[in-house]
């Protein structure tokens, strides 16, 4: 695994399969084996493995308790939608969203407790940052939302939880690799989400695995964009746009961009004009997201009418546009909400910021 964390305990999903041997010494070889087909490809806590003797359950379970426990959970009226509020053992609030549909889910993943990207519409972004997670953190929502998702396939895995992917790459990489290479789940049905971190995009379109890239633009100028994403500041759009050119280059994957519509604000003919001026060229696919409420943030997201205009819109414009159903709005499953609105928490002093790779 790559990197310990400050504040982070190391739960079973931290360990690579050699340290996972060293706790099972005194067994068979094929041991770890078992213990690591039960924890990666059945999503199973150790004492669940019963691949594996009980002695050897409870032993693994005293040694590698959760790195992450339930504070809170949230499941829709529908169903469909189940949220987790998870606390580490420092305090550090972790979301997690798994989205249910007939045969298959999907679960989107946090990388950070926090964010410091300041994104002003975002729940998260308000709360200010905490730390990054360590590859095991990751790791565990993922198997959560495996066994809670059962009969159902967990096919896909999305990185647009709380925090910036791209400032933790090197854990959510190792992560990636895990998810993909033990959990089987295909690289192609893997999305990494950022903010505009330019150095992350060059180095994922240098990464073997070919995963999906998804950049959260939700302004096609600089003057905008930088309001609403300040990291745009340090990364302005024809950078930007160039650093996708050339994962798309190298990866040959569909480049998706997030667009949140806030009304007034970026739903208007000319937002419209701007972002089919960047998305066209590209080939790339827009996702409009009706913006979820946030307390702290007074504009108010474009309403139903305003969506498919836009939508509409865009596709004259020649875009690739859909826009994204909001799920879980009635147990706050935006990102952040759930951690701004749970009480059951103490959570540690946050910062505003945190390192962000040049």
């Amino acid at each position: 695994m790559s990197g310990a964390v400050k504040g982070a305990t190391r739960g079973p999903y931290d360990l690579t399969r050699d340290e996972l041997s060293h706790y099972l010494a005194d067994q068979p070889a094929y041991r770890a084996g078992q213990v690591w087909q039960a924890l990666y490809e059945h999503g199973l806590r150790p004492e669940e493995a019963t691949n594996v003797p009980r002695p050897v359950r409870e032993r693994l379970a005293a040694a590698l308790p959760p790195a992450l426990r339930v504070a809170a959970e949230s499941v829709s009226g529908d169903g469909q939608t189940v949220k987790w509020l998870w606390s580490a053992a420092d305090g550090a609030a972790i979301e997690t969203v798994l989205m249910l549909y007939p045969e298959r889910a999907t679960v989107c993943v946090s990388s950070q407790a926090g964010c410091a990207m300041g994104c002003t519409f975002c729940a998260t972004g308000q709360g200010g940052f905490t730390r990054h997670l360590s590859a095991g953190e990751i790791l565990e929502q993922v198997a959560a939302a495996r066994r809670r998702a059962r009969p159902r396939r967990l096919s896909n895995v999305v990185f647009m939880g709380m925090g910036e992917p791209m400032a933790n790459y090197d854990r959510v990489w190792a992560a990636i690799e895990r998810i993909n290479g033990d959990m089987g789940i295909s690289a192609r049905h893997i999305t990494v989400s950022t903010v505009g971190i330019v150095p992350g995009i060059r180095r994922l379109a240098r990464e073997v695995l070919p995963v999906n890239l998804a950049v959260s633009l939700h302004a096609a100028n600089d003057e905008l964009r930088n309001r609403l994403v300040p990291i745009g500041r340090r990364y302005p759009l024809g950078e930007l746009t160039e650093a996708c050119r050339q994962y798309l280059t190298a990866k040959g994957r569909r480049l998706s961009f997030e667009w949140a519509l806030i009304s007034g604000v970026n739903d208007r003919p000319s937002d419209a004009r701007e972002l089919a001026a960047v998305a066209v060229p590209l080939g790339a696919h827009v996702n409009l997201i009706p913006l979820n409420p946030t307390p702290g943030y007074a504009v108010r997201g474009t309403d139903r009418n305003g969506v498919r205009r836009f939508r509409d819109e865009l596709v004259h414009l020649g875009v690739n546009a859909t826009v994204r159903r909001n799920r879980g709005t009635d147990i706050d499953a935006a990102c952040g909400q759930l951690a701004a609105s749970s009480q059951l928490l103490s959570r540690p002093p946050r910062s505003s910021t945190a390192p962000v790779p040049d």
